[in-house]
């Protein structure tokens, strides 16, 4: 009998591992040698064969690079993936700007790259790597929250702290500290910024009724950019190079609060939401080429991706969230999804990184756009 069993044994084992592997241009899963000469250039490209999430950062890192490869080289309107309206605005970009100077920012070079982020991503000191990027024109648009627009101008005002996570809640509002994670915004800050806001709504209300002018999200961020005047505005070099930032969602925070205040006590200012989304899309549409990198989830992420429908998908694109797919959310959802809503070009080869971008995403500027500055053309 036990002769019979190991029979068995023997054959069932001898079939678990039956089948003889067959991988195309296999590459041998191995990591950094520290007993070899270091350098952080050698570690992180150690990680396109580490494994799990340092790969998945390695491939992002190629994706970027190819975004800014393609942004550097003269605009060509003649590869079959260009759409027709991008070859069709040189022909009608000199109407269009006669009507409307918004028309000169579209189609500067040949990749306009979105970067989307959630408001933390200001909170934080991801803030100096966006600045980085915007004060140097690396990227062509902004898509943000509400948090992500004010919160940039308070520190320009007071600093945001180091606190806890573990920081009481009930103790916090009693020592008037606003937490966001284990950093705080004190009161204080949104004093200043409400303020410094309510004069500037003021001054917006007079020109929107003596020269007829027509504020938007982004033309409202454009306007505070000028205003604030210190070059450690991410939204002062937006300004200054002319980069619209897109806020969908711009009532939802101390700036809808200060926009429901003026609202009674100097009532009749307008913020148009349509002419944003026009001009949001139309960047799109004219666009040769696009890339996204889209940190988080929600609006930023949405926004961008729904706007390169316009085109059928983005040509490069670059996720880094803590998303989970199984409850059916955009801010989950794997970036093979969005294939199915022409969000994503079908031959581009996009990358998500499962992680949190306040250590991600300077690394990959680190291994990105800091390599190619400054960019002369």
């Amino acid at each position: 009998m036990n002769n019979k069993i190991g029979e068995l044994v023997n054959d069932a084992f001898e079939k678990v591992m039956e089948i003889d592997a067959k991988v195309e241009n296999p590459v041998e899963v191995r990591g950094f040698n520290f007993e070899s000469s270091f350098t952080y250039d050698k570690l992180f490209e150690s990680f396109k064969t580490t494994g799990f999430q340092a790969t998945s950062f390695s491939n992002a890192v190629d994706e970027i690079n190819k975004m800014i490869e393609c942004k550097l080289k003269p605009i060509d309107l003649e590869s079959d993936q260009v759409t027709k309206a991008a070859k069709e605005f040189k022909n009608i970009s000199t109407s269009l700007l006669a009507n409307n100077e918004y028309y000169s920012i579209v189609q500067r070079t040949n990749c306009t790259i979105f970067l989307g982020y959630t408001s933390n991503m200001i909170s934080c000191g991801v803030r100096e790597s966006i600045k980085f990027l915007v004060k140097n024109k690396m990227i062509d648009a902004i898509v943000t929250t509400c948090g992500g627009i004010e919160e940039d101008f308070m520190k320009c005002m007071k600093p945001a702290l180091m606190g806890s996570y573990d920081y009481d809640g009930i103790q916090s509002r009693i020592d008037g500290l606003n937490r966001i994670g284990n950093t705080f915004v004190p009161n204080d800050n949104y004093r200043l910024f409400e303020e410094w806001l309510l004069k500037i709504l003021d001054q917006m209300l007079i020109e929107q009724n003596e020269q007829n002018i027509n504020w938007t999200p982004s033309k409202l961020i454009n306007r505070l950019g000028k205003e604030i005047n210190n070059e450690d505005s991410v939204y002062y070099w937006a300004y200054k190079n002319n980069i619209p930032v897109f806020c969908p969602a711009v009532t939802d925070g101390a700036i809808g609060d200060t926009l429901f205040y003026h609202a009674f006590t100097n009532p009749g200012l307008k913020i148009d939401i349509v002419e944003d989304i026009q001009r949001m899309d139309l960047l799109a549409l004219f666009a040769v080429n696009t890339g996204a990198i889209i940190l988080g989830g929600g609006t930023s992420k949405h926004h961008i991706l729904n706007a390169n429908c316009m085109r059928n998908g983005v040509n490069f694109s670059v996720f880094v969230n803590t998303g989970q797919p199984f409850d059916g959310s955009d801010s989950g959802a794997q970036p093979n999804e969005a294939y199915s809503w022409a969000k994503i070009r079908l031959e581009a080869s996009p990358v998500k990184i499962y992680g949190e971008a306040s250590f991600i995403f300077p690394l990959l500027v680190s291994q990105t756009f800091a390599k190619h500055f400054p960019i002369k053309n």
